[in-house]
């Protein structure tokens, strides 16, 4: 296939995943937390509170907020937004629009009486890992994100404790939303944002981490030539073989290296038991593995 159109095929796929994970994204914004005045973090989160307050829709405050900040960040940070955040604003703002049109009511309203608490971890669930799906196609929702960088240019502050106290002061903000149950009622929605806010962002990190997961194996054998061959050519994984010495035989050997994924785990112990099933074999998970077959360090 010729290099400019795969690359091209390879855009068109990362925008469509993006789009899903938007979608993914703002379904739970718009079946489970917005119908039951739920409040979470980052634009959205404003957006519905200001939805709350004044029937403002979502669509129009998230669409409006996030072009002001890419506005100044383009002012501040330069030119450096790619296409993909742009792209995600507008698909996440036409997203609101659309999701209460073709989603039936009657659904919306059997989703709303399982309780406010189910609401808010399937709510919770949904953005977080639409949020990872987005992040994993090197997306983004922008929103507090740009806030973040922008900050981040004048001031050495993590980012996570920023987006986390970003998050605290929007859900906070809940407290301003009349209730006709009083002051209650808006205690709760504040517990149930906090609620939001964890699982949101624990959906987020498993997604992320969950496929990414990498794992060390250490494989003491005889037979390490044709365990080595079979892991190379079957699962295409780099095999190092280290120079080692039991200590309690006195005897030299041969120790095997290899990093996979932590879904390549069982055929990788698999091929060894079916090589050699006296050989040793140590497994450890790792992290942060960079290079040809894992992550690309962009740094």
């Amino acid at each position: 296939m010729n290099p400019v159109t795969k690359k091209i095929l390879q855009e068109v796929k990362a925008y469509v995943i993006i789009t899903l994970g938007l979608l993914c994204y703002t379904g739970g914004w718009s079946i489970f937390l917005i119908p039951n005045n739920l409040v979470g973090g980052g634009v959205s989160g404003i957006g519905a509170v200001i939805q709350y307050i004044t029937g403002f829709p979502v669509a129009y405050s998230f669409f409006l907020i996030n072009l002001i900040l890419l506005l100044i960040a383009l002012k501040i940070l330069g030119k450096g937004f790619g296409v993909k955040t742009v792209f995600a604003i507008i698909v996440a703002s036409l997203a609101y629009e659309v999701w209460p049109q073709v989603i039936p009511q009657e659904f919306i309203d059997q989703m709303s009486s399982n309780g406010d608490l189910l609401c808010t971890i399937i709510g919770g669930v949904m953005s977080g890992v639409g949020i990872g799906i987005t992040f994993n196609q090197g997306g983004s929702t922008g929103g507090t994100d740009i806030v973040v960088l922008m900050i981040n240019k004048f001031y050495n502050i993590s980012p996570g404790r920023l987006l986390l106290l970003l998050d605290i002061f929007i859900v906070a903000s809940s407290l301003l939303v009349p209730s006709e149950q009083g002051f209650g009622d808006r205690m709760a929605t504040l517990v149930y944002g906090y609620i939001l806010i964890f699982v949101c962002g624990t959906a987020l990190d498993m997604f992320l981490s969950g496929s990414k997961q990498s794992v060390q194996m250490f494989i003491f054998s005889k037979k390490y030539e044709e365990i080595a061959d079979r892991i190379t050519n079957e699962l295409h994984r780099g095999v190092t073989v280290l120079d080692g010495t039991g200590w309690f035989t006195k005897k030299e050997g041969k120790i095997l290296l290899v990093i996979a994924r932590k879904t390549e785990i069982n055929f990788a112990m698999r091929i060894v038991r079916e090589v050699d099933r006296d050989a040793f074999l140590s497994t450890g998970a790792v992290s942060g593995v960079y290079g040809q077959g894992f992550d690309q360090n962009r740094q």
